[in-house]
């Protein structure tokens, strides 16, 4: 009879075990403006998988895309700075409100390549600058790429002297609606949703972003003019509350980030793919792209602009030029 009885004990005692562990499950969201199927939202869908896993099944994040819970990304920082949600993605254009440092990279015409971005973001002070996230209430895990910004536009765009007058969509960030300024355009600041409408009812020219949110977003129904001048890289970022990230265990917080590192790689991929098919997809469906052979008249009109704001950025425009390839 011991045996039959023992069974039975460590049978109750491991029902009562997978109990607490279900009970125990955290649940976490995770804000995401893009639709399914955006690199970004791939991304973070991926990240919630790999938490999951490397969790052991204590964390669960739910991923909702479309801004679904904020609406926008501004929303989105400030839910997870109180804690209302645990995880957003985000550009580092719209952090820079939060977190001034940021603002470095509406700098136009900052990094020569995707290579030199990466080189920077990769190397301690892009590190240096998610950790100081912190101060604002945020856990700053991992960059994404966001390829290259360019402008396009309900009229024709062959070079810089056609952004003059162009009533463009911008983010809520002093120093890029300064770039759109003195490129001789007039800054409308304006959440991601709102830009469609504004298009087509006429009240915004322009706006300007990467291949993949012209085509996502559906802009390129109304912008059918899109000038591939490059003047931003914005990386994208992946965020967690600090209010929730001092409420898990080691354990969890060594999941988080492993997880937020390995979805670097599937993003970037991703994002390669993506941006060529997206490209030939714009051009398949009518929209007029112009490639800029020249870069020097746009560099040479945002150069004052540059000049005055490398004072306040000294130090990371030091590691910047540092980060740059040598050929």
């Amino acid at each position: 009879m011991i045996a039959p009885c023992l069974r039975l004990f460590c049978g109750l005692v491991l029902t009562a075990w997978l109990g607490r562990g279900a009970l125990a499950q955290t649940q976490l969201e995770l804000a995401e403006i893009h639709h399914g199927g955006y690199p970004t939202t791939l991304a973070v869908e991926e990240f919630a998988r790999l938490v999951q896993t490397y969790s052991h099944g204590t964390l669960n994040v739910a991923v909702f895309p479309d801004g679904q819970i904020t609406g926008n990304e501004r929303t989105a920082v400030e839910m997870v700075q109180k804690g209302t949600i645990a995880f957003a993605r985000v550009s580092s254009g719209v952090l820079g409100a939060f977190n001034s440092r940021l603002n470095v990279f509406g700098l136009p015409y900052l990094f020569d390549s995707k290579r030199h971005l990466w080189n920077f973001l990769e190397g301690p002070y892009g590190r240096k600058m998610l950790d100081e996230l912190a101060s604002s209430g945020l856990v700053g895990l991992c960059w994404y790429d966001a390829g290259a910004r360019s402008f396009y536009a309900r009229k024709p765009l062959k070079g810089v002297a056609d952004l003059k007058g162009l009533r463009t969509r911008t983010q809520s960030n002093p120093l890029i609606m300064r770039m759109v300024q003195v490129l001789g355009g007039v800054p409308v600041p304006l959440g991601t949703g709102q830009i469609s409408g504004a298009l087509e009812n006429g009240s915004i020219d322009a706006a300007e972003n990467n291949a993949p949110s012209l085509l996502s977003l559906g802009h390129y129904r109304f912008a059918r003019h899109y000038l591939l001048n490059e003047h931003l890289r914005l990386p994208e970022v992946l965020f967690m509350s600090k209010v929730v990230w001092d409420r898990m265990t080691a354990e969890q917080r060594d999941a988080i980030k492993r997880a937020a590192q390995e979805s670097v790689v599937f993003q970037r991929a991703r994002w390669d793919v993506f941006e060529a098919e997206a490209l030939e997809t714009l051009v398949k469906a009518g929209v007029e792209v112009v490639k800029v052979e020249d870069f020097e008249p746009f560099r040479r009109a945002v150069r004052k602009l540059v000049d005055e704001e490398a004072p306040r950025y000294a130090e990371v425009l030091k590691a910047v030029e540092a980060a740059r390839p040598r050929r």
